[in-house]
């Protein structure tokens, strides 16, 4: 047994019935997070004291891009972060940056959309179903695919942005693209383009980045979260055709990223800050998001995500528009606790590392144990256990509220937009299942699929 399970498994996470963390190793601290509408309990559980509560002095920071907030995250620069569900977990098995990077907390389910320009979107409209004299949603990339098939036939580059090679936004892209019949690109172990053999050249943006990038013609379309899809809506740019609600229905977004070394050294200091992020998600959903007005009012501060408020309620407050004038009923686009959002399963990180696999990011193939064993190197259920467990004997939130019976694998779903199945406890067989990407036995190399 590690260290880290030792202490997970000790009772240095046994508290006082009071809502102060007792033995608090380090109390001051600095958290990075991107301008995004998920940072949301960061910015929440700071503004509604749920850090002083426990004893914390919290500073945020924002960040300038993925990469660089992974890299003073490991470095110690900064304490934790706001992250993208992938990160740790290729942190973790050294694809890009290495280091030992744990969760105990997701921060939200679903939040992002694909938008592509006006002027794609034109040359799919013949494609779409529409009813009413309005596109039928969800939107498959099949309507993309004789665009992309026109570029090529022209000679010209077909370029879309996501913001991180292991971001969900770049693995919802190539799950959309995918299902629509359009081959997104492979990874391999000596180019990490990830564009070995695509129809498509996806390539990074940063996220606040992406409505001007796409304005000056260098990508088509992106896939990115909030506000940044409804950015380009209000700035007359482009159309989002499908959220990512639709392509997995409820699907894990960005978690609360530390070090495993940080845990080890502060484990009472994690405990409160998972207990305050718990509390932050708690009342950013109750109440039929009856407090995301004023979430709306905070997160558009110039240190949060800084964006227009109207901008950013256009998704946060139950609607989402894709073109000027439609806006559509959206309740869950934004959902930070209800369908038990922060509890960090360890299917949802081996859905991460499924597609790490299908695109070439992992390069052979491993066991179906391997996945579950990296999968619970990452994800920390007991440190959010220990947390909800405090917060009920403290009066902060109720039993019912939390997924105790959990063996830390949700059920198997087929709630994808293509309707594939899959089981965390078998994800060989779910690869294997998915019509494009790597099989069994397949790698890439000399810009070719091996078996």
């Amino acid at each position: 047994m590690t260290r880290l399970a030792m202490l997970l498994a000790s009772t240095a996470f046994a508290l006082p019935a009071f809502a102060e963390t007792a033995g608090i190793e380090k109390d001051e601290l600095t958290l990075g997070f991107i301008k995004l509408t998920d940072m949301a309990p960061l910015a929440i559980a700071r503004e509604k004291g749920f850090f002083e509560d426990e004893g914390l002095y919290v500073t945020l920071e924002a960040q300038s891009n993925w990469k660089v907030l992974l890299d003073r995250v490991i470095a110690g620069e900064l304490d934790g972060a706001h992250m993208l569900a992938g990160q740790p977990i290729a942190a973790s098995i050294g694809f890009g940056t290495k280091g030992a990077v744990v969760t105990p907390f997701s921060m939200d389910l679903n939040g992002n959309a694909i938008t592509v320009s006006n002027a794609v979107w034109e040359e799919m409209k013949p494609h779409v179903p529409m009813a009413d004299g309005k596109p039928v949603h969800p939107i498959s990339a099949a309507a993309l695919q004789p665009v992309v098939e026109a570029y090529a036939d022209r000679g010209e580059p077909f370029n879309l942005g996501m913001v991180f090679p292991v971001s969900t936004h770049n693995y919802e892209l190539r799950y959309w693209l995918a299902a629509g019949g359009i081959n997104p690109g492979f990874y391999s172990p000596d180019d990490a383009s990830g564009q070995i053999g695509g129809d498509v050249l996806i390539s990074v943006t940063p996220p606040p980045q992406m409505p001007a990038t796409m304005e000056a013609g260098t990508i088509l379309g992106y896939s990115v979260g909030e506000p940044w899809n409804q950015a380009a809506v209000f700035k007359g740019i482009g159309v989002p055709v499908i959220t990512d609600h639709d392509i997995w229905n409820y699907n894990p977004e960005k978690v609360f990223g530390l070090t495993a070394e940080f845990v080890e050294q502060n484990p009472q200091t994690t405990l409160a800050l998972t207990k305050a992020l718990i509390r932050a998600a708690i009342w950013l959903d109750e109440g039929d998001n009856a407090n995301r007005a004023e979430a709306v009012e905070i997160l558009a501060r110039p240190e949060y995500v800084g964006a227009d408020a109207a901008v950013i309620a256009n998704s946060m407050t139950g609607t989402f528009e894709f073109e000027p004038g439609d806006k559509r009923p959206a309740p869950d686009f934004n959902v930070f606790f209800r369908y038990n959002a922060t509890f960090p399963y360890f299917s949802d990180a081996v859905w991460y590392l499924t597609q790490m696999r299908r695109w070439g990011q992992i390069a052979e193939d491993k066991s179906d144990s391997w996945y579950d064993e990296t999968a619970k190197a990452v994800y920390l259920p007991a440190v959010y256990i220990a947390a909800a467990e405090a917060l009920i004997a403290e009066g902060h939130a109720t039993p019912e509220m939390f997924d105790f019976d959990a063996d830390g694998y949700r059920e198997p779903t087929a709630e994808f937009l293509d309707g594939v199945l899959y089981d965390g406890m078998a994800p060989n067989a779910y690869i294997d299942s998915l019509t494009i990407g790597l099989k069994a036995g397949q790698t890439v190399a000399g810009g070719e699929i091996l078996n």
